[in-house]
């Protein structure tokens, strides 16, 4: 196994966060390990350490929005393997994980030992999957997928306030922008999703929730 020097975990749950971390620092006590409860967290602890060697993810932390921070981080960090670390076992999220550049799906339920297996084998350049998923069902990437991952981080950023039905002025004010500015930014974004406005917008997205979660747009 390549011995890692750091691992970020991206968890809002303390309780499984510290189980886990407990037994992992026992097995890897030389490494760093970094905690995130939100995608906030998460985004600025990638910013200040790009030289991370594994992401352990939630795909339900606060600001999540399904499966666009694991489709966000594989295209700014390609180098950086995710291995999602879940409460929904179902075949469904297994599959679109993959498809999304995740190099490991673990379900929460399965026992810490098995968990640092899947760490290990995927730090070895593998991949590691429940045992009763059939790889062969996983494609490469969906098209929504693919759009998603050519928006600028600020875009993406912007798309989420549509999702969480933030008028233009409103995302304005809390990135420091223009009006003018976010109508730019919401052009380009229609443009690369192929769509028209952004409920639209936020209908494409929608394919990315996880489990039962929704998208709502409250406003136009």
């Amino acid at each position: 196994m390549n011995i890692p020097r750091k691992i970020i975990i991206a968890d809002d749950h303390p309780l499984f966060r510290q189980a886990l971390l407990q037994t992992l620092m026992l097995k890897l006590p030389n490494v760093s390990w970094l905690e995130a409860e939100t995608v906030e967290q998460l985004h600025t602890l990638l910013d200040q350490n790009q030289d991370a060697d594994l992401i352990l993810l939630d795909l339900n932390i606060p600001g999540a929005h399904g499966f666009n921070t694991l489709i966000k981080t594989r295209g700014l960090y390609p180098q950086m393997p995710v291995v999602v670390v879940s409460a929904y076992e179902d075949d469904e999220t297994v599959i679109k994980s993959m498809e999304f550049g995740a190099a490991g799906f673990v379900p929460k339920s399965t026992p810490v030992e098995l968990i640092f297996k899947a760490i290990q084998q995927v730090l070895q350049g593998g991949t590691w999957i429940p045992e009763h998923i059939n790889l062969d069902r996983v494609n490469d990437k969906s098209d929504i997928g693919v759009r998603i991952s050519s928006l600028t981080p600020q875009q993406h950023k912007i798309l989420l306030m549509f999702a969480d039905g933030l008028l233009n002025k409103q995302i304005a004010h809390q990135l420091s922008l223009s009006e003018a500015t976010v109508k730019a930014h919401a052009t380009a974004i229609f443009r690369k999703l192929k769509v028209l406005n952004r409920t639209q917008a936020v209908i494409a997205i929608s394919q990315l929730e996880v489990g039962s979660s929704t998208f709502v747009s409250r406003s136009e």
